[in-house]
């Protein structure tokens, strides 16, 4: 079985009462290590009234001076505690302790009020491994990895560069190896309509075009299907009759590729960071504030699919 470190994501949201409601549907699938140290845990139970099971295995260390947990408030040391409860998961894997990592939800604000650099999980593991750690979110069923993530959408059109989608590409296929084609969507409507209205499909065709022959001749890739499709249209590419051709998805933006994913699977999705070192897998939801600590039954089903994606 393998052994996971879970951080808790911020202890204002609804991160450990799922950590601490599934921990005996969690341990059957892996052994958790939970990233958390008693003291704040008992704080926490307390509040949730929750018992602590008698085999949930925390870290011995205190992560940080104990503080007040704030239920449902943006919080500058619960960003801090999220942050470093993340930093000691992702120390663990890198030690070769655990097999992998699952992240509990964070709050963006609440990192940056904590004097934090990072947007978010991601970002930070960029920076740990100083790799190009590609974000992807789904359900076995539909796979969609984003090209740019958190950038306003203006800025979208000048990152569409053929180098750089290369490697994108490159990096994608050596994460996943896929059996099938990995579908790429275009940027502009229609795909740009044959230049009509944009030309950045000819620049992804062309990075497409370099991947596959880098991939056959440096890397021995030998297949029977396309590894990539051209340039997709990307309002029919989610439609039944195309996305049942596909499990992968490449997304030029953010909402492009997470629209359609969320309308379809939203409270099964998790996210996966790709091309690391490390597995790290988290909640595809955020800290859900309006319903921390309120008694609220919690779906559970997309922490539970992050724990067993490390199975697969």
């Amino acid at each position: 079985m393998k052994k996971i470190a879970i951080s808790v994501g911020d202890l204002n949201g609804i991160g450990i009462q799922l950590a601490l409601e599934n921990h005996n549907k969690i341990k059957k699938i892996v052994e958790p290590i939970y990233c958390i140290d008693k003291e704040i845990l008992n704080r926490v139970s307390k509040l949730l009234d929750i018992d602590i099971p008698k085999d949930f295995n925390c870290i011995s260390k205190n992560i940080l001076p104990l503080f007040d947990i704030k239920p449902s408030q943006v919080d500058r040391d619960s960003g801090l505690y999220s942050f470093n409860s993340f930093k000691m998961a992702v120390d663990l894997a890198k030690k070769k302790r655990v097999d992998g990592i699952v992240t509990l939800p964070i709050h963006k604000k609440a990192w940056e009020l904590a004097d934090i650099d990072y947007k978010g999980h991601t970002d930070a593991l960029r920076d740990f491994f100083d790799m190009d750690a590609i974000m992807m979110l789904g359900v076995p069923q539909m796979f969609v990895a984003l090209y740019t993530e958190h950038i306003p959408l203006r800025d979208v059109a000048s990152k569409i560069k053929e180098n750089r989608l290369k490697v994108f590409f490159i990096n994608f296929y050596k994460s996943v190896k896929p059996k099938s084609t990995i579908a790429v969507l275009g940027l502009n409507p229609h795909a740009g309509d044959n230049g009509v209205l944009g030309d950045e499909e000819k620049i992804i065709q062309q990075a497409i075009n370099s991947a596959t022959k880098e991939l056959i001749d440096n890397y021995k890739i030998n297949l029977s299907f396309p590894i990539f499709s051209s340039p997709l249209v990307p309002d029919i590419a989610f439609t039944p009759n195309i996305r049942k051709k596909y499990q992968y998805f490449i997304a030029m933006y953010h909402d492009q590729g997470l629209a359609p994913l969320k309308a379809l699977y939203f409270e099964e999705g998790i996210n996966v960071s790709l091309n690391l070192p490390i597995v790290r897998t988290s909640v595809d939801h955020g800290t859900a504030f309006d319903i921390a600590y309120k008694g609220v039954t919690l779906n559970s089903l997309s922490y539970i699919n992050a724990v067993k994606y490390h199975t697969i």
